[in-house]
């Protein structure tokens, strides 16, 4: 049974930081990679970083470049998304997906992946 759990959601005061854990389950999680999304009700889902199945190459959105760290611990089926000087705007639900890929991609669109988690609510507020 294919599964992604994701953790580490919460309120958080605006500069602050949280670490959303992603754990994986069911499938060759070896061979996947592993993408972080957001969304914000009656918005469309947002990709927020990506990182390919070896953990070598990594993609971020625009809008989290330089604030966000995405990693991955291949040997706990775990992949992490350390996020700092959040803002209210990165207010949202938070999904990680999993896309069945050649190495060193890192896929963008939530189209490519196969398999998704059912979302941790993040909450940057004062």
């Amino acid at each position: 049974q294919v599964q992604l759990v994701e953790s580490g959601g919460g309120l958080v005061q605006p500069g602050g930081s949280l670490r959303l854990s992603c754990a994986a389950s069911g499938f060759a999680y070896d061979y996947h990679a592993i993408g972080w999304f957001r969304q914000v009700p009656g918005k469309e889902r947002e990709g927020v970083s990506s990182i390919d199945s070896v953990g070598g190459n990594t993609y971020y959105a625009d809008s989290v470049k330089g604030r966000f760290t995405i990693s991955r611990d291949n040997a706990k089926k775990t992949v992490y998304l350390q996020m700092n000087s959040l803002k209210p705007e990165d207010t949202a639900v938070y999904y990680c997906a999993a896309a069945i890929t050649a190495r060193w991609e890192t896929p963008r669109r939530g189209d490519e992946y196969a398999y998704w988690g059912q979302g941790t609510q993040v909450t940057v507020s004062s």
